[in-house]
């Protein structure tokens, strides 16, 4: 009986070492969203417009108290050409996306983890692509028809924002699928795409940015974002912004004070 219990004894006492000595599970940072559905309900008009969001929940403050806001208005005229940057490198490859209506615009989502930006020697993983109608970002004070965010997270949980320029013109092949199965209604489960995408055909040939600090466009409004927009526009067809616009007929958010901030061209 006494070597009975002396062996039970023995291995708890090795199965409580093992636990304790055991790592803890590594865990991906938290997922954060440039169009974020949770938290309180807020709009892009009326009482649950831009203007009242930081009144809908403490959280949403920076959306008026912010001092590095976005949108804003690139006006080329004030643009500093730096070539002190660190080089932006692009690394994309055809991924498969999955699209869900959040309410508030189209995401298309990839849990890949083989899509990446590398922003002053950092590299931000491609969490997801949304859009808004019109453009968030103007150059010289003119608005585009629609803008694309790509939008990157670092290890640390930082955002690195990719916008492109949406023109009306040639039927964009790449968007082909994804404009075509655009869902009508806000969902529940992901929409999947059969065909990859490839965003690497997707951005301009000539790869020239305009960059500076900034803020996610929709609450909380966080800051400490790194932009960086294209400045050549892509081209999508009229069709494929109508069927956008079916579903999201405005969905942006207004220029937001620059606030001495400075804005850089980095040529590619």
């Amino acid at each position: 009986m006494r070597n009975t219990i002396c062996t039970r004894l023995f291995a708890a006492a090795v199965l409580l070492f093992m636990t304790a000595c055991t790592p803890a599970p590594q865990h991906a940072p938290e997922e954060k969203n440039e169009s974020d559905n949770s938290g309180p309900s807020w709009s892009y008009s009326g009482n649950a417009g831009p203007d009242n969001w930081d009144s809908l929940d403490p959280s949403f403050s920076a959306c008026a108290n912010g001092t590095e806001q976005s949108p804003i208005d690139i006006e080329l005229a004030n643009v500093q050409l730096d070539k002190s940057l660190a080089e932006i490198n692009i690394n994309y490859t055809p991924t498969s996306f999955t699209l869900v209506n959040n309410g508030h615009t189209i995401q298309a989502n990839d849990a890949s983890g083989r899509n990446t930006l590398t922003v002053d020697n950092e590299e931000y993983i491609l969490l997801q692509m949304h859009f808004h109608k019109p453009s968030e970002h103007l150059i010289n004070g003119q608005p585009f028809e629609m803008e694309g965010h790509l939008v990157h997270q670092n290890t640390e949980g930082k955002l690195a924002v990719l916008g492109f320029l949406i023109n009306a013109g040639n039927e964009n092949k790449i968007f082909a699928e994804m404009f075509s199965k655009l869902p009508q209604v806000e969902t529940e489960e992901d929409v999947t795409l059969e065909k990859f995408v490839d965003l690497e055909n997707l951005l301009p040939n000539e790869k020239n940015f305009f960059r500076y600090s900034g803020s996610l466009t929709t609450p909380p409004c966080s800051e400490d974002v790194k932009w960086i927009v294209m400045d050549q526009p892509i081209e999508m067809s009229k069709e494929q912004i109508e069927a956008f616009g079916s579903i999201f007929p405005h969905n942006s958010r207004p220029i937001q004070p620059l606030n001495g901030r400075k804005v850089s061209e980095q040529e590619s």
